[in-house]
């Protein structure tokens, strides 16, 4: 019998080297049944892939939802419950959820084509991340979130007061979540 897919989690944090000294504190801090999207490019196969155990553990303990950045075929193996990324090679797997990134109208349409099962739409506000780049804002991500026809992540320059304003159930952040928590070190560019 297939293993049954996870329920989405409310709110998301997304791994990266400026939050990596802060993320036990933070996955520890977080409402059980979150989500964890770890990425960590900076890292080497090796370190990587530890470090994701590493956290996998704590995220589980928490009752956590765990997404890894990289092929569906690696997310098995290294025993996640997500694969996250661009729409391009993302193939359906059973018990596997599907988180996918976009960035307009032409790539949400790629998401439902690849058959995702949430869409992480981005940027929603101004991200210290990108800085510079134009964000969707209000208006026009309610706009594109409203042309999935699946749960839809806000991400980029998201808290729990930006989540409210965009009536958003579902939010990721990087930084957001580092300062929700004000627990973290000061970050390293």
């Amino acid at each position: 019998m297939p293993k049954r897919q996870p329920a989405l989690p409310s709110i998301w944090l997304i791994s990266d080297s400026r939050n990596d000294a802060a993320l036990e504190r933070i996955l520890r801090r977080l409402p059980r049944g979150s989500g964890l999207i770890f990425r960590h490019y900076h890292l080497g196969p090796t370190e990587r892939r530890e470090r994701f155990i590493s956290l996998k553990r704590l995220a589980r303990r928490r009752g956590h939802t765990v997404a890894l950045a990289a092929s569906p075929a690696v997310a098995r193996r290294w025993g996640a419950d997500a694969v996250y990324g661009p729409p391009e090679g993302l193939s359906p797997g059973p018990a596997m959820l599907r988180l996918v990134t976009a960035h307009s109208l032409r790539e949400v349409a790629q998401a439902m084509r690849a058959r995702a099962d949430a869409v992480l739409l981005s940027p929603a506000y101004p991200t210290r991340s990108h800085p510079g780049q134009p964000a969707l804002g209000p208006a026009k991500f309610r706009l594109l979130a409203a042309c999935a026809n699946v749960p839809v992540i806000a991400l980029g320059g998201m808290n729990l007061r930006r989540a409210w304003q965009l009536k958003a159930p579902h939010w990721a952040a990087i930084d957001g979540l580092c300062d929700e928590m004000n627990r973290c070190k000061s970050r390293s560019s």
